[in-house]
C-alpha cells in the first residue's frame, strides 16, 4: 500500500527537531497514512525475519529499531492531536485503526519466522559467536519476553482465538474513550441563578458564562466537570444544592442514559479474563504485573490491601474532625460526599490560616511554570527553555519551547497544551511527539497535556495548589523524555513498566515546595508581592492535611481495577444493572466502602483502566511512590536543590530510560533497596 508523496506525514517534518507540520497536516492525512505505515512496517520486519546471513545487532536489532518509521510518524502525531482536539471525523479515524493496530501488533508478535530470527541471534549470543553490549542485551530480553506474552508459542486454533479477542478489545477501548468525553461533557451543570455561585471568583463566573455561551446557552453558566470523582469547584461553592448537584452529576457518568458505558466495562473485564487465561496466567492483573517490577499479582494485591485500613481509619478520624465545622453551617443535616471539600477547605483556613481561595492569585501560570518548574529544573540539570513563536501545533493555544542544555547544545523541543476545551480528554498527561534516539540520531519533542479553566481573554490564569502540583508532576514525565539518552526508540525515555513510570514525576513533584523554588514563583500576579512567608510555611506543614481521604480515594479506584481484573470469569457481571453492586461488595470486602470518599473514579468513567493503558496497574501510582518517597528523603539528606542531585538522578535513571532493568537503575542510584517507611510517613499512615 502507498502513500500519496503529498501527504505532510510520508516523509520526516522539516520543522526543527521533527515538530509535526500541523500547519500542513489535515484530518484526513492520518489514516491513509497510518495504514500505509502498517503495511510498510510489515515489509521491513518481513525483510528482517527472510534475511539469510547470521543474526546480528545490525541486520535484527538495529533494522528492527530503523523499521516502522512512516507508522510512528504518523500515530506520534495522531495520538498527540486525537486526546486533545478531536472532532467527529478523528474519532471515526480513531475507532477505525484501533483494531488495525491490535492486528498489527498480532501480525507481528505471532509472527513464528519473526520470533525465530530474533531467537536465533540469542543463540549466537549464548554460543559465544557475539558479545552484545548492555542496551542490546537488554532489547532482546524484552523483545523475546513480548513474543511471549503475546503467546507466539500458542498452538493454532488458539492463536486465532487471541486474535480475534485482541481486535475485539481495541475496539472497545476504543469505544469507551469516546463515550467516557461525550460522557463528561454532557454531564455539564448548567446554572440558571448566578446566586448560586457564590465563592467563586469573578474571573471563574464570567469563565463559565463564557463556556455556557459557547455551548450554545443565551443565558446560564456552565460549570465543565473534571474527569475525576472530586471536582474543584466543591472546594469553595456555598450553595449545598449546587455541590450536590455537581456531585452527583460526576459520580453517575456512565451509569445509564445516552453515555452508558456499563456493557462495555463488562465485556472488556470479560474478554480480558479470557484472554489472561489463554495465554496461561491466573487472571489479567496476574498477566499485567509480571512485566512490571511488581512481578506477581498477589504483590499488588498485597500492598493495596495493607494499606487500605489505615487510609480508611485516618479518613474516618478526619470526617469526624470536620463535624464541628459542619455543625456551625447544617445543625441537623448529615454531612455528605458533596460537602466534604467544602469543610475541608473551611477547616484548613480554621487550622492553618489557609484559604485555598487566598492562595490562587499567588499562583499565576506563566509564573508558576517559568519562575517554578523551568527553575526547579535549571537548578536540577542546567538546562534552559526558549519560547518559539515561529512553531506551532495542533490548536492555537498550544505553545513550543527550544530545551537546551546549559553551554547551549540543543536538547529538544517541550510542548504544552494549558487549557480545557471540549474535543480534549480529562485529565493530564504526557507524550512524546518524537523519541530520543542515537541510532535515528533523533531528539525528543515532548508534550505535556492539562485541563486548566481558560480564563476571559484578557485575565490571567490562577491556579489551584492541586494544578502546580499536577503542572510539576507532568513536567517530571516530561524530563523523562527530554534526557533520554539511549540509543534506541524502544527503550528510550518514558519506555518503562508502567508501575515505574510514574517515579520521575512524583519525584519532581518535591520541587513545588522548595525553598528554594517556591518563593521565586508564589508571587501575586496584580502587586508582585510575595506569598506571605507565614502562609508558605502554613503549606509546608499542611502537607498530612485530609491525607486520609487522599489515600482513600486513590486506593478505592486502584482495588476498583484490581477487582475487575482478578475476579474469576465466572464471577464477573453479565448484566449492567449488576455493575453498582460489584462495585459496592468489591469495596466492602476489602474495606474500603466509605461513602462520604467515593473512589477517585468509578468504573464508568475510569479512563486509565477501560480505555486501556494501564489496565489492572492503576497500583502504578502508589508503587512508583515508594520508590519516590524514598528518593525524596534521600536528595532532602544531601543536600536538596543541587546541580550534583540533579546530575545523579539524571545519569543514573532519567537518562537510561527503559535500557537496563530500572529496578538495576533504582538500586545503582540510590545504593540500596526502596524503603516503604518514607511512603507511610508522607502519607500519615501507620500500617
Amino acid at each position: 500500500m502507498s502513500l500519496d508523496s503529498a501527504n505532510p506525514l510520508s516523509s520526516p517534518s522539516a520543522l526543527p527537531f521533527g515538530l509535526p507540520d500541523f500547519a500542513a497536516i489535515t484530518d484526513e492525512h492520518y489514516q491513509p497514512a497510518i495504514e500505509a505505515g502498517m503495511a510498510a512496517h510489515l515489509a521491513e520486519l518481513a525483510a528482517i525475519a527472510a534475511d539469510p546471513e547470521p543474526a546480528t545487532v545490525a541486520n535484527v536489532i538495529e533494522a528492527w529499531e530503523s523499521s516502522g518509521l512512516l507508522l510512528t510518524r504518523a500515530l506520534n502525531a495522531f495520538y498527540t492531536k486525537q486526546p486533545a482536539d478531536t472532532n467527529d471525523q478523528l474519532d471515526a479515524v480513531e475507532a477505525a485503526i484501533a483494531p488495525e493496530l491490535a492486528a498489527h501488533s498480532d501480525a507481528i508478535y505471532l509472527d513464528r519466522a519473526l520470533y525465530d530470527r530474533v531467537a536465533s541471534l540469542a543463540r549466537r549470543v549464548e554460543a559465544g559467536e557475539l558479545e552484545l553490549d548492555a542496551q542490546a542485551s537488554y532489547w532482546l530480553e524484552r523483545k523475546l519476553l513480548a513474543f511471549e506474552r503475546a503467546g507466539v508459542n500458542l498452538p493454532e486454533a488458539d492463536q486465532e482465538r487471541l486474535r480475534a479477542l485482541n481486535h475485539r478489545l481495541a475496539e472497545l477501548q476504543s469505544t469507551f474513550g469516546r463515550e467516557a468525553l461525550a460522557g463528561l461533557n454532557a454531564a455539564a451543570v448548567l446554572v440558571t441563578d448566578v446566586a448560586e455561585l457564590d465563592g467563586l471568583s469573578e474571573a471563574e463566573i464570567a469563565g463559565a458564562r463564557e463556556r455556557a455561551s459557547e455551548q450554545g446557552h443565551e443565558t446560564g453558566w456552565l460549570i465543565e466537570l473534571d474527569h475525576t470523582s472530586g471536582q474543584r469547584p466543591l472546594d469553595v461553592l456555598r450553595n449545598r444544592g449546587l455541590r450536590e448537584r455537581i456531585h452527583k452529576a460526576a459520580v453517575t457518568r456512565g451509569f445509564g442514559g445516552a453515555h452508558d458505558t456499563r456493557p462495555l466495562v463488562i465485556e472488556l473485564a470479560r474478554l480480558r479474563a479470557e484472554r489472561a487465561a489463554l495465554l496461561g496466567f491466573g487472571n489479567h492483573a496476574a498477566y499485567v504485573a509480571a512485566d512490571a517490577c511488581a512481578r506477581t499479582g498477589q504483590a499488588v494485591w498485597d500492598l493495596l490491601t495493607r494499606l487500605a485500613p489505615a487510609a480508611v481509619a485516618n479518613a474516618r478520624a478526619e470526617a469526624a474532625d470536620m463535624e464541628p465545622v459542619w455543625r456551625t453551617i447544617e445543625p441537623s443535616a448529615p454531612l455528605q460526599a458533596w460537602d466534604w471539600q467544602y469543610v475541608s477547605e473551611l477547616l484548613r483556613t480554621e487550622r492553618y490560616s489557609l484559604d485555598a481561595g487566598l492562595l490562587r492569585p499567588y499562583l499565576e501560570l506563566e509564573r508558576v511554570l517559568t519562575d517554578g518548574v523551568f527553575a526547579a529544573a535549571n537548578g536540577l540539570y542546567g538546562i534552559t527553555f526558549t519560547e518559539r513563536d515561529d512553531l506551532t501545533g495542533y490548536n492555537p493555544e498550544v505553545r513550543v519551547f527550544d530545551v537546551n542544555e546549559a553551554d547551549g547544545t540543543p536538547i529538544g523541543l517541550f510542548v504544552a497544551d494549558f487549557y480545557t476545551r471540549p474535543g480534549k480528554q480529562g485529565g493530564a498527561w504526557m507524550n512524546n511527539m518524537v523519541d530520543q534516539s542515537h541510532l535515528l540520531g533523533q531528539r525528543p519533542v515532548v508534550t505535556n497535556n492539562s485541563n486548566l479553566v481558560k480564563p476571559p481573554a484578557g485575565q490571567p490564569t490562577l491556579m489551584t495548589w492541586d494544578d502546580v502540583i499536577t503542572l510539576f508532576h507532568e513536567f517530571g514525565h516530561a524530563l523523562h523524555g527530554l534526557l533520554a539518552d539511549t540509543a534506541y526508540v524502544s527503550l528510550s525515555g518514558a519506555q518503562t513498566p508502567r508501575d515505574f513510570v510514574e517515579y520521575p514525576s512524583q519525584v519532581n513533584e518535591m520541587w513545588a515546595l522548595d525553598p528554594q523554588v517556591l518563593p521565586r514563583y508564589a508571587v501575586h500576579h496584580e502587586t508582585g508581592e510575595p506569598m506571605p512567608a507565614e502562609w508558605i510555611e502554613t503549606l509546608r506543614g499542611s502537607t498530612l492535611f485530609q491525607q486520609g481521604f487522599k489515600t482513600t480515594e486513590y486506593l478505592g479506584a486502584a482495588l476498583l481495577d484490581q477487582l475487575w481484573h482478578t475476579t474469576p470469569l465466572e464471577e464477573l457481571p453479565t448484566d449492567p444493572e449488576q455493575v453498582e453492586e460489584f462495585e459496592r461488595a468489591g469495596l466492602a470486602r476489602v474495606g474500603i466502602d466509605f461513602d462520604l470518599v467515593p473512589p477517585r473514579y468509578r468504573s464508568t468513567y475510569f479512563r486509565h483502566t477501560f480505555e486501556g493503558g494501564y489496565d489492572a496497574g492503576y497500583y502504578s501510582y502508589i508503587w512508583s511512590e515508594v520508590l519516590d518517597a524514598d528518593t525524596a528523603a534521600f536528595i532532602t539528606a544531601n543536600g536538596g536543590l543541587t546541580r550534583e542531585n540533579g546530575e545523579r538522578f539524571r545519569r543514573h535513571l532519567l537518562a537510561k530510560g527503559g535500557s537496563v532493568d530500572v529496578m538495576d537503575s533504582f538500586r545503582d542510584y540510590r545504593g540500596a533497596e526502596p524503603d516503604l517507611t518514607h511512603l507511610l510517613e508522607r502519607r500519615g499512615l501507620k500500617v
